[in-house]
């Protein structure tokens, strides 16, 4: 082969400071979208390149994958109504504000939402919007529309709200739609923006909201539908006990019976927080290879509990992180949800049980699998050349002996460069194409004014 060849241009990242993938001190050469070669530590690409960008000075890892998320509540971080609160008083608080939003300030929360992931090394942007009040019945399209200007893959999930509080639900009557209305514009989206092909960069999920604000009949078809249209399933449960006691109340049976009759035990479902599960439900999950997002930092913000993401893991459930909403986190840093990941489950397994690398697996490879993919993930040849790369220049860093470790022990939180589908997001720290300060002026300015008494 010589560089006259036809052929996307091959791109060397060289001798990292260290990597993430076996047989790869030498770097990766990146070609097209993809991972076309890992190289060798003192070797040199088995063909040549076009380009080489020496990271020397960069730790590289793969592009963290966010599964489960609420951009919208960026607007609402640290909120006076609903700061020190558990889950259930803390969505009532917030109810009482959110049906203020409008669509300019819902695609300034989506955009300032996918740039704090990026810039956090995240590239696939996993997104569980379920809020519709009048108004906001296009909130799908404008979260793929920001997800294209910023190059980020996205993971958007149609979410849904259908027992209103007059229905014996939590939500206003303002924030809920009829099954119909939520099935039709399901469908709708799906066929516009879901592409389920290898390499896609936005992908559709159906995920009514959680138990406690949606229909039985809304949860067996979304599950009828995902079938048809080869989607993913996402729904929040086992995330509290009040979640437990609902259920018994209103169903007379626990949050994984109810999963099983409306028809979502199987792989094409992943569910968000997947805390109570007794020792029969965790086998029964991992039976059906029904994946779980862990959200560390939101658990323990609403001390909502601990995941048991050993024992599903064990059993057979795929697991993955997230960052959970921005109103209940409260940012969008999934990098910095690692580091939570491994200290809280430290405290929960022993500190030999959990490791960096563990941590760093389910926001990879485990997330990527909650989502249903093979194509992203981790650094190897044919899967999607999304990485993230760290430098280890600032004081946190100093005297760090292990790279790799060094980057969840020493709390790394921003990313010096990020690419996503062989193209550069980030570099030098920031988006690419993005002014930050004016984006953080104009979602100030929108939460101040809609939500705020600051």
């Amino acid at each position: 082969m010589s560089l006259h060849d036809t052929g996307p241009r091959r791109l060397w990242i060289k001798n990292p400071l260290a990597i993430l993938a076996e047989d790869a001190g030498g770097g990766l050469v990146v070609a097209g979208t993809r991972i076309v070669e890992r190289v060798p530590a003192g070797a040199r690409p088995a063909a040549p390149v076009h380009e080489t960008f020496d990271a020397a000075g960069h730790v590289v890892i793969p592009g963290l994958v966010n599964t489960h998320h609420h951009f919208f509540q960026t607007l609402t971080r640290a909120h006076p109504l609903a700061i020190n609160k558990p889950l259930f008083p803390w969505l009532q608080a917030l109810y009482t504000v959110w049906d203020k939003l409008t669509p300019e300030a819902f695609r300034l929360a989506t955009r300032l939402a996918y740039a704090e992931l990026l810039l956090s090394g995240c590239t696939t942007a996993g997104d569980h919007h379920y809020l519709f009040p009048k108004g906001l019945e296009a909130s799908v399209d404008i979260q793929v529309e920001e997800a294209r200007a910023l190059g980020i893959r996205a993971f958007v999930t149609r979410g849904s709200m259908s027992l209103s509080v007059r229905d014996g639900g939590l939500p206003p009557d303002a924030l809920v739609q009829d099954d119909d209305t939520i099935l039709s514009d399901s469908e709708r989206v799906l066929s516009l923006f879901h592409d389920p092909a290898p390499g896609a960069m936005v992908q559709i999920g159906l995920a009514p909201c959680s138990p406690f604000n949606v229909t039985k009949r809304l949860m067996r078809e979304s599950a009828a539908l995902a079938e048809r249209h080869d989607c993913r399933l996402h729904t929040h449960l086992g995330e509290t006990l009040d979640e437990d006691a609902y259920c018994l109340a209103a169903f007379g049976q626990r949050p994984v019976d109810y999963l099983e009759e409306v028809g979502w035990m199987s792989p094409r479902a992943w569910l968000a927080h997947g805390i109570h599960f007794n020792d029969d439900e965790v086998a029964r999950l991992g039976r059906a290879g029904v994946g779980v997002c862990h959200c560390p930092t939101s658990n323990m913000t609403l001390a909502s509990g601990q995941c048991r993401t050993c024992e599903l893991e064990a059993a057979g459930s795929p697991v993955g992180l997230g960052v959970d909403g921005s109103a209940s986190n409260d940012n969008s840093n999934l990098m910095e949800g690692v580091r939570h990941a491994l200290m809280l489950n430290r405290l929960t397994y022993g500190a030999e049980k959990v490791t960096h690398l563990d941590a760093l697996r389910w926001a990879t490879e485990g997330s990527a699998a909650c989502l249903g993919r093979s194509d992203i993930g981790r650094l190897s040849e044919g899967r999607e050349a999304d990485l993230a790369l760290f430098t280890l220049d600032e004081l946190r860093f100093s005297g760090a002996h292990d790279p790799l470790a060094a980057l969840v022990l020493c709390g790394a939180h921003r990313a010096d460069r990020v690419m996503v589908a062989g193209q550069w997001r980030v570099v030098d720290g920031h988006p690419v194409g993005l002014d930050t300060r004016r984006l953080r002026e104009e979602h100030g300015r929108l939460a101040r004014h809609l939500f705020g008494s600051f």
